[in-house]
C-alpha cells in the first residue's frame, strides 16, 4: 500500500480508526510533509523561561528545520526570533546557550541587539536601506505558565487553541511549586534514536507496554508503579486522550499515599508540606500531595514526564532525538537532588526505561521499514468513556491516547 503522491485522502487511507500503516514511519516524503505541517506551520515547544533568568541570557534550539534563538530583554520579556542574519541568511548565534549584550553574524558583522533591531552595518557607506526594516524575524510565540512556544507559519490557530484543555495538564505540574513556578536549570541529558519521531510520543503515552518493555525495572526495583502491572481488574492507571493530539497516562487513581511518586512521605520532607499548605491551603496541598505531576504529551514535541521535563527532535525519517531534564520546583530547593537521583534512574545515560524504549522503537523501525504492514490499534476501542470536557479516557492498557495521537495527525496532515 506505497503511496507515491500525497493528498489528504492518502492519509485517510493510511490512519483508520483502528489500524495505522506502517509506511507513515518509514517513508521519507512522509517525513517530509511532517515537517512542514506539523513543526513548521504549527506550534512546537522551544525553551522554558527559566533557562533565561537574566537580561542577555540566550538558548538556541532547532525543531524540525527551523532554527530559534531565544533571549531575555532589557525589559525582562523573552524574545523569540529566528536565528538567521538578515542580510545573507547565515546562522546568526552558533551557542546552545549564553549571555549576549548583542548578536553579530560571523559573516559580514552585522549586529543585532537583544531586541533584535539592527544596530550595525560595517562598512556602511554603500548600504542605502531603511536600517529598521532589516531587524531578525519574529515567529509567532506565546508562553504559558513559562512554556514558550513558537510556530513559524505567519498565522493559524492560537497557542491557546492549540493547548486547549491541557492546559490543565502543565497546570498541574506547575502547580506543585510552591511558587507555581518550574526550573528547568539542571540542563539537558540528550538520547538518538534510530527511530521515526513518532513513536516517541506513542510509546510515552501507551500504558500497555510497561509490565512488558520494563520488566528488569519492576523486578528490581520497588516502586510507584507496581501496582500498575498487576492483574487487569486492579491496575488503576487510566489513559486518557485530551484532544489536539494531547495524550496521558494518568496514575493518580493507583496511588495508595501522598507524595508515593516521589518516592517518600510527607514527614520525610516536612519543609515541601509547609511550603504547599503556606500557598495552597491544607486541602489543596493534600489533593496536590496525591494526585502528584501529570505523565502526558503535549502535541507535537514536549512529554511532561512526571518529574521530568522532555523534548521530541525529529532529525530523519528513522532518526530522532530524546531531550531530558529533571523538573525543579521553584520554593521547594531541599527536593533538588532527589529530583536529579531519580530524573538519572528513569531517563539517564544508564537508566532502566531509556535503554528499553530505545531499543523497542529501534526494533520495530527496523521490522516496519522490511514490509508492507498494518499497525493494530484497536485495543479498548468500544469501552472508552467521554467526560463533561469532552477528554476521553479508558483503561490504562487500551489504545485511546494513540488513536488519539493519529487523529490528530489525520486532522493536521490530512486536512
Amino acid at each position: 500500500m506505497r503511496i507515491e503522491r500525497l493528498t489528504p485522502a492518502s492519509y485517510r487511507d493510511l490512519i483508520q480508526p483502528d489500524r495505522v500503516h506502517g509506511s507513515l514511519y518509514t517513508e521519507p516524503y512522509v517525513f517530509e510533509d511532517e515537517l512542514d505541517k506539523i513543526f513548521h506551520r504549527g506550534w512546537v515547544f522551544v525553551a522554558h523561561e527559566s533557562e533565561l533568568p537574566n537580561v542577555g541570557d540566550y538558548v538556541t534550539r532547532t525543531v524540525g528545520r527551523q532554527h530559534y534563538l531565544l533571549v531575555r530583554g532589557q525589559d525582562g520579556a523573552v524574545n523569540v526570533f529566528f536565528n538567521r542574519c538578515q542580510h545573507r541568511g547565515n546562522l546568526l548565534c552558533n551557542k546552545p546557550t549564553g549571555t549576549a549584550k548583542n548578536f553579530a553574524c560571523p559573516y559580514h558583522g552585522w549586529t543585532f541587539g537583544l531586541n533584535g533591531e539592527l544596530q550595525d552595518v560595517p562598512h556602511a557607506g554603500g548600504f542605502e536601506k531603511d536600517w529598521t526594516k532589516l531587524g531578525l524575524e519574529v515567529p509567532r510565540s506565546g508562553n504559558y505558565r513559562g512554556f514558550i512556544f513558537a510556530s513559524a507559519a505567519t498565522d493559524g490557530i492560537s497557542l491557546d487553541e492549540h493547548l486547549g484543555r491541557a492546559k490543565e495538564l502543565i497546570d498541574r505540574a506547575c502547580d506543585l511549586s510552591p511558587t507555581g513556578q518550574l526550573r528547568l536549570t539542571a540542563g539537558w541529558v540528550r538520547h538518538e534514536y534510530a527511530a521515526n519521531w513518532k513513536m516517541l510520543p506513542e510509546n510515552d503515552t501507551d500504558g500497555y507496554h510497561v509490565g512488558f518493555t520494563h520488566q528488569s525495572f519492576m523486578r528490581a526495583i520497588r516502586s510507584q508503579y507496581d501496582s500498575f502491572v498487576s492483574d487487569e481488574k486492579q491496575i488503576k492507571g487510566v489513559i486518557r486522550d485530551w484532544g489536539n493530539g494531547h495524550t496521558e497516562i494518568d496514575f493518580a487513581g493507583g496511588y495508595t499515599k501522598p507524595l508515593e511518586w516521589l518516592g517518600t512521605t510527607p514527614e520525610k520532607v516536612p519543609e515541601y508540606v509547609a511550603a504547599l499548605e503556606e500557598a495552597y491551603g491544607k486541602e489543596r496541598a493534600e489533593e496536590l500531595m496525591h494526585l502528584g505531576p501529570p505523565h502526558a504529551c503535549i502535541w507535537p514535541n514536549l512529554f511532561l514526564a512526571e518529574m521530568n521535563i522532555v523534548i521530541f527532535q525529529p532529525l530523519a525519517v528513522d532518526k530522532s532525538v530524546q531531550w531530558h531534564t529533571p523538573m525543579l520546583l521553584e520554593g521547594a530547593e531541599g527536593l533538588d537532588f532527589r529530583l536529579l537521583r531519580q530524573s538519572e534512574g528513569a531517563l539517564g545515560p544508564a537508566s532502566f526505561l531509556v535503554a528499553d524504549d530505545a531499543s523497542i522503537a529501534e526494533r520495530t523501525q527496523r521490522a516496519l521499514e522490511s514490509g508492507d504492514p498494518w499497525c493494530d490499534l484497536s485495543r479498548g476501542l468500544n469501552r472508552e468513556e467521554i467526560d463533561a470536557r469532552g477528554v476521553r479516557s479508558s483503561h490504562m492498557t487500551d489504545e485511546t491516547s494513540n488513536r488519539g495521537f493519529w487523529q490528530h495527525y489525520l486532522h493536521v496532515m490530512g486536512g
